[in-house]
């Protein structure tokens, strides 16, 4: 659900985390925070966890932020495992979910189509979501999971397009993405940063 939004050069050059995410509004690496809790033997709650996503993914042109998984199996809340710490895939497995956050990068001025479709292939290739690619006539970077998306736009200037349709967003609307082929265009001037929660989910989407 991520539109990476730089041509293929850019995947070789390394800019650091702070550069992406900071901004003139102020928004640094050091916000991007998760704490997440526990029980110890005793069954008292705890804190497990307390610091910055467990993985990050195409952070050179925005990125996926990784926060937490769940695969569908029980969850013991005793371990001190890292749950986010694993590869980093846009879709959760089956009866599973993903939270993360996302980054998208402003398109610089004249990107030829065919270099923003090969750059675009590249990054969901990366994440394991080439085969979610089902039509992109509209925009290289449509795709379409099988999940239900819960996404809240924290800062920037973002237009969700679909199929026949498109929206503008303002920081803190929220879209519940029901499954349909759709990407994300940055309209603005600075990165935008987005937080989602996938669930994997039975759809219907043909009469």
């Amino acid at each position: 659900f991520i539109f990476i939004k730089r041509p293929i050069f850019y995947f070789l050059k390394h800019i650091f985390l702070f550069k992406i995410l900071s901004s003139k509004k102020g928004m640094k690496m050091e916000n991007l925070r998760r704490i997440i809790t526990g029980h110890n033997e005793k069954g008292r709650s705890i804190i497990s966890i307390d610091g910055p996503p467990a993985r990050i993914l195409g952070e050179d042109v925005g990125g996926l932020f990784e926060i937490w998984n769940t695969d569908g199996e029980q969850i013991n809340s005793l371990d001190n495992k890292d749950r986010a710490d694993i590869d980093v895939i846009l879709s959760p497995p089956k009866n599973g979910t993903k939270f993360r956050y996302f980054a998208i990068k402003p398109t610089p001025e004249g990107i030829p189509r065919e270099k923003l479709e090969e750059a675009t292939a590249r990054a969901f290739e990366l994440m394991g979501a080439a085969h979610e690619r089902v039509d992109t006539s509209r925009h290289p970077a449509m795709h379409k999971t099988k999940t239900i998306d819960y996404i809240i736009l924290l800062s920037g200037d973002v237009t969700l397009l679909l199929d026949e349709d498109e929206v503008r967003l303002k920081p803190f609307n929220v879209v519940v993405q029901r499954g349909t082929n759709h990407a994300w265009v940055n309209n603005g001037n600075e990165p935008a940063l987005l937080i989602a929660v996938l669930i994997d989910s039975d759809l219907k989407d043909k009469a």
